[in-house]
């Protein structure tokens, strides 16, 4: 993917018409309205030092930027912080409410970090080699599970010690790289995505022969369900690429971000929502588009607050996008934090649920924000 760097100032100029299909457009249209009241009111962005010995940070915090009165997470007296630079490719962010850690990946050098609420402290190779993982989560018994790229399965990380694998084939047929994960509380079910990324190069897993003519490295890209007994289901192919996914804070829904842009020409930069009905989803349609005036970057991690906002990593555009976009349930953007990286991932965590983590490219960021997480990770 190209990037392009852009200043915020450079991205509040008004968009040319165009014309985009239903749903999205009226998805795009919602937002732009919203936009256009508040950003002449957004600070523009600027170089920020977050490294060792910066001098502090002026509250408010200017990168945490309000745009909608519905924005109610904002704190006037918190930052956003670096935590730890290092990694090639941060992804995966999970919180263990038992452990008060976080765990994430960083892809290409094959392990899982953790950080620890109690004392700041980064423990490197918490677990290595760790299967190239993308997406972790922790089911309801504090199991981690984890989206593996290089072996292309979804395992699960015993008390005991030993992996389980919960995911290899569906219909005597591999999978592409499964990337992200979620759990229901109600039956303990996985719902899983394998757009198959890790498999279309040597950097983040095994790149296959298939890739070499096909963005489907084996199969058509997908989102799939894992039951209590270990049945696995196919339950939407609408998405190009499916990546990061959520369920609404009443578990209702289900919001998959597409990153099919990166590899179909016809693909749009959107979160899907879906109706959960069971063990199955119903009524595909898009969420919200990822454009704002003219600039279109990429949603990948997705979480839900407890209010039902959702908060998506977003970046691959520049300065003044790159970070978290937060959408209301009605899909109007209501803010930004701006980080100085592509953001990939996101996740609630801490001892009240109520510290955003975000694995950016090479550091992991947090701030504390006036909301929880609607699940448990």
């Amino acid at each position: 993917m190209r990037v392009q760097l852009h200043r915020f100032e450079d991205l509040a100029k008004p968009a040319p018409r165009r014309e985009l299909p239903d749903p999205a457009r009226r998805a795009f249209l919602a937002t732009a309205t919203s936009l256009a009241a508040v950003t002449a009111m957004a600070p523009e962005a600027f170089a920020r030092n977050f490294g060792r010995g910066a001098p502090p940070q002026r509250y408010p915090d200017p990168d945490i930027v309000s745009l909608d009165k519905r924005f109610k997470s904002k704190l006037g007296n918190t930052p956003i912080q670096r935590l730890h630079t290092g990694t090639l490719w941060a992804e995966g962010p999970a919180w263990s409410g038992v452990g008060r850690y976080l765990l994430w990946s960083d892809i290409p050098n094959d392990e899982n970090l953790r950080y620890l609420e109690e004392d700041n402290h980064v423990s490197r190779r918490f677990r290595y080699p760790a299967g190239n993982s993308n997406g972790n989560t922790f089911d309801y018994e504090g199991r981690q599970i984890a989206c593996q790229h290089g072996t292309r399965k979804v395992v699960r990380y015993e008390h005991n010690g030993k992996t389980t694998v919960l995911a290899e084939k569906f219909e005597g047929q591999e999978f592409n790289a499964p990337n992200d994960a979620v759990v229901h509380p109600n039956d303990g079910a996985i719902w899983f995505t394998d757009p198959g990324y890790g498999s279309l190069m040597e950097y983040e897993g095994n790149r296959l022969p298939g890739s070499a003519t096909s963005p489907q490295p084996i199969r058509k890209e997908a989102i799939y369900r894992i039951d209590k007994g270990g049945t696995i289901t196919k339950v939407a192919e609408e998405p190009f690429k499916p990546n990061g996914l959520c369920f609404s804070n009443d578990y209702r829904r289900l919001y998959v971000a597409d990153t099919g842009k990166s590899h179909y020409d016809q693909a749009k930069s959107i979160i899907w929502v879906y109706d959960v009905d069971g063990d199955k989803l119903k009524n595909p349609k898009t969420f919200v588009s990822m454009e704002l005036n003219d600039q279109t970057g990429f949603a990948d991690g997705i979480r839900c607050d407890e209010d039902g906002n959702v908060w998506a990593s977003a970046g691959w555009v520049g300065d003044g996008y790159d970070g978290v976009h937060v959408f209301s349930p009605d899909g109007t953007r209501i803010g930004m934090i701006r980080l100085p990286e592509i953001c990939s991932n996101v996740c609630f965590g801490g001892t009240k649920r109520n510290r955003l983590f975000m694995t950016a490219s090479q550091s992991l960021y947090a701030c504390y924000v006036e909301t929880r997480g609607a699940h448990i990770t």
